[in-house]
């Protein structure tokens, strides 16, 4: 039977190996690299729910700007391309297609003047999300930036918290159809109507995240080295509130497709061919039998829309969060 040594039995050299001292050994990181961002779109993908929803928000995009490309979908002409056959007018799915054969600009059948529903709707599209993303982009940046200066100078606290109060109440719907009013309703007075004030609420509610964690120790530490306030808001502040912006700007590019929708279907929208300005010329055919789906169709892609863009901004504002990447 062969012989176990004991713990005493064994020497120093084969209880211990000389190993040699290497300073770039002992200054390696062992633990797994980080990155931020790549764990954000991990999170994100983890939830398979999030990867439908993001194809249908890819096929949104693709039908509002590439297939109006495609086609060669021109807003002053094709419109008014069957204007004058009367037989055209108001044909559900099954008489259009019935009638110029089976194809992709059919199958929503026509509008009152003869044009394809279809081709209306996504072309609509287009404009609604190009306002809402142009407005959004405007607003957030305008109301990031300065709301993270409002949070740290007690000096623009003073003067930006009375333009709050005198401004900020003021609903905002009014304020847009007054300036829709005002001036000629186009693409870009809309953008404007919804971009003059638009950035106040959300640099409030910056500021407001910024007092809570401005005085944090290593808000402090750079402070007492000299930093100056725009580099530690810009460095130290805002990559903190990244999941807060994100989850702001999930909510506000819905709603300026929102407000676009509801004054074009007052009567007060853009001139522009949109989504608000499809549903308001199709009022009358959502009580005419037969016509519904002239009225029904751009109700149901903006709402599709808003919801697509809501749902996709909130949960990709959840993975945002550094706490959900453990």
């Amino acid at each position: 039977m062969e012989h176990v040594k004991s713990f005493e039995e064994y020497t120093d050299e084969e209880l211990f190996s000389r190993v040699d001292h290497n300073e770039f050994e002992s200054e390696r990181i062992t633990a797994p690299r980080y990155s931020y961002w790549k764990s954000v779109f991990r999170v994100f993908f983890r939830n398979k729910v999030n990867i439908v929803i993001l194809g249908i928000l890819l096929l949104v995009i693709v039908f509002a700007y590439v297939y109006p490309l495609i086609i060669g979908y021109d807003a002053k002409v094709d419109p008014y391309i069957n204007l004058m056959d009367s037989t055209s007018k108001h044909l559900r799915p099954s008489a259009a297609i019935k009638k110029y054969g089976f194809n992709l600009h059919w199958i929503l059948g026509t509008g009152g003047s003869g044009q394809s529903t279809f081709d209306a709707v996504w072309y609509g599209s287009s404009i609604s999300i190009s306002l809402a993303f142009i407005c959004a982009a405007i607003n957030m940046t305008i109301g990031v930036i300065l709301g993270a200066i409002w949070g740290f100078s007690k000096k623009v606290d003073a003067f930006m918290t009375e333009i709050y109060n005198i401004v900020g109440n003021v609903p905002m719907i009014l304020i847009i159809s007054v300036l829709a009013m005002l001036f000629q309703p186009t693409f870009w007075t809309m953008v404007f109507a919804m971009t003059v004030i638009g950035w106040i609420g959300l640099a409030y509610f910056i500021r407001t995240q910024v007092v809570i964690i401005r005085d944090r120790e290593y808000n402090l530490a750079s402070r007492c080295l000299g930093t100056g306030t725009f580099k530690i808001a810009m460095r130290n502040i805002l990559p903190f509130m990244t999941s807060v912006i994100v989850t702001m700007l999930a909510t506000e590019i819905p709603s300026y497709i929102s407000y676009e929708v509801f004054l074009s279907y007052i009567g007060m929208g853009m001139s522009d061919m949109s989504l608000g300005k499809l549903i308001y010329a199709s009022e009358t055919a959502m009580v005419t039998p037969g016509w519904e789906i002239e009225f029904w169709a751009p109700v149901v892609v903006a709402s599709v829309i808003t919801v697509v863009l809501y749902v996709v901004g909130q949960n990709l504002g959840d993975a945002s969060d550094p706490r959900t990447h453990m």
